[in-house]
């Protein structure tokens, strides 16, 4: 009798003729059709990365292959998996440009290889784009699809610009789009309607005098801006007549977005992306790769254009056996105190636990101090919250001022950690020693001068083409002058603190700005506030607003 719960075992089939064709009709089974993917045509907006939707940010992080046109690759590289295989939907493998039909096959393609296909298309995909094309090549192949809509460069590049489309007199809005073909100006231009004009840079001149033969009065404002919502944005703004011979002299270069009426007039008022303390500056940021991003984040919501320059490169230490110890004693209880004076520190520190499998419960009794905000922060974001953090000046020489003195009494054991870079002074271990502390100051990384930048760095930065640069530290400052040279003297100067500006000053190198604390934050809003005396100076003074680099090549052609 067979339980409940037992399930009968069914007889193997006996060899034959039966078993014969059961194989066989297995054998000639047709294998599983794999399914197709799925696309995505994500607008991906007029220029600006930080206009992208969330949306357009959650298909790019899951996508397998993201099908790009004209893009700037820094969309895939913040958004998309290391691993994402990146098409260029612009050029074949000829190398010649592809067609509307050829760019939807390359789509529609990759999607029936399987996976997400995300298709990154400038502005809307639906507004000015292809999208629809391929979309309805997708939907002919069967291949299910989504449509994210992106922020349109006809509201976005004149918003940029500080010119509302619309106001409470000028409630009308008319986009044409110039190359269509012929248009009737009579009835596009008819009224007082805002018109934002595309495609219309090499046009501008035959443009203007249509749009005035059809009833405009020539003094009507108009602005064109090119590489809008970046910070390469240029706006000129002048009148129908004028505006031809304006553009030529700004030479201006396509794609524009033009706009043409009354609330023009409104962008000496409501600019704000152009006017920013920075715009346009071009700043040379000398650090390590690992940590130039969050510098030239804050320097870019000034307006400025940051270049990440390595001039350092943090490596293991050679013997690490020296570390290997200390973590050792870490755990068994060898000290009171451990100082982390860098955020390099304590990246070191938390690579070698995670080498061992341990954890931030590993610093359980143990104080812990760190010379900053910044570091810190690491620290808090690890989980191990620090107990002593300098109030004053954050520094070596700042956390040495706050450091408690020996007591037998209350502290049980007088060792402190110090893992530090192997260039680091011996202040601060003299500095605790004084004070009655043994310290085992460990050597958990090295700083070693990075390769030399490309020859056209080198050029910019010993001929002034940088506006400005950012020393963090001292290590910055002598390698940069190392493998570069020294930056130009018309150069703006921007150090972290007073011992960074001190080695700018060996170096012979006039330090123009210091922060008032030394952060990344406190560093790029100095700069800003430098920039935004002088541009106040300049329009004080009823002087054009120039950047560092525009003012040396002014100079230099006066003297000529």
């Amino acid at each position: 009798m067979t339980r409940p719960t037992e399930k009968k075992k069914t007889p193997a089939p006996e060899a034959g003729p039966a078993s014969s064709s059961v194989v066989a009709k297995e054998a000639t089974a047709k294998p599983v059709a794999k399914p197709a993917g799925t696309v995505a045509f994500v607008g991906a907006g007029p220029g600006d990365p930080g206009l992208l939707t969330v949306r357009a940010v959650e298909l790019l992080a899951a996508a397998d292959v993201v099908v790009t046109e004209n893009q700037d690759e820094v969309f895939v590289a913040r958004h998309c998996r290391p691993d994402v295989e990146v098409v260029d939907g612009s050029v074949g493998d000829d190398g010649q440009a592809l067609s509307h039909a050829m760019r939807a096959k390359l789509v529609v393609k990759a999607a029936k290889r399987g996976g997400h296909v995300v298709r990154l298309l400038d502005g809307d995909p639906f507004l000015y784009g292809t999208g629809s094309e391929e979309a309805a090549a997708c939907v002919k192949a069967g291949i299910p699809f989504e449509v994210v809509p992106g922020v349109t460069a006809v509201s976005a590049v004149p918003a940029y610009a500080g010119i509302p489309l619309t106001t409470a007199k000028a409630r009308e809005v008319r986009v044409v789009n110039v190359a269509e073909g012929a248009l009737d100006w009579d009835a596009v231009a008819a009224g007082k309607a805002t018109l934002v004009l595309l495609s219309a840079t090499a046009t501008i001149g035959d443009v203007a005098k249509a749009i005035m033969s059809a009833g405009r009065d020539p003094e009507t404002p108009v602005a064109m801006t090119t590489q809008g919502t970046t910070t390469a944005q240029q706006t000129v703004v002048s009148t129908l007549e004028r505006i031809a011979a304006d553009a030529r002299a700004a030479k201006l270069t396509s794609p524009t977005i033009t706009v043409v009426g009354d609330t023009v007039a409104l962008r000496d008022t409501l600019s704000w992306f152009e006017t920013k303390p920075l715009f346009g500056w071009r700043v040379l940021v000398p650090r390590t790769k690992e940590q130039a991003g969050e510098l030239a984040a804050q320097l870019r919501s000034c307006g400025a254009v940051p270049e990440e320059v390595p001039t350092i490169a943090v490596e293991p230490p050679r013997t690490p056996q020296q570390m290997e110890r200390a973590i050792k004693g870490l755990v068994t209880g060898r000290y009171e105190w451990i100082a982390f004076t860098s955020r390099n520190a304590v990246k070191a520190v938390r690579e070698r636990f995670e080498e061992y499998g341990l954890d931030a419960r590993a610093f359980a009794g143990i104080k812990v101090a760190a010379v900053g905000e910044q570091t810190a922060g690491d620290l808090l974001a690890w989980g191990i919250k620090p107990d002593l953090v300098p109030s004053g000046e954050q520094s070596a020489a700042g956390l040495l001022e706050e450091w408690p003195p020996y007591d037998a009494v209350f502290d049980p054991i007088d060792r402190v950690f110090l893992p530090r870079a192997d260039i680091a002074t011996e202040n601060l271990v003299a500095g605790l020693v004084a004070r009655g502390w043994e310290v085992d100051d460990v050597t958990a990384y090295r700083t070693v001068r990075a390769a030399p930048p490309a020859a056209p760095i080198r050029e910019a930065i010993k001929s002034g083409g940088y506006d400005a640069v950012v020393f963090t530290s001292s290590s910055t400052v002598r390698n940069l002058v190392g493998i570069a040279g020294k930056p130009h003297a018309s150069t703006v100067i921007a150090c972290i603190g007073p011992a960074t500006a001190k080695t700018a000053e060996e170096h012979g190198l006039r330090v123009d700005v210091l922060a008032p604390s030394p952060s990344i934050v406190e560093l790029a809003g100095a700069l800003a506030e430098y920039g935004a005396a002088a541009r106040l100076a300049a329009l004080e003074a009823g002087e054009p607003v120039l950047r560092p680099s525009q003012k040396r090549t002014a100079t230099r052609r006066k003297a000529k």
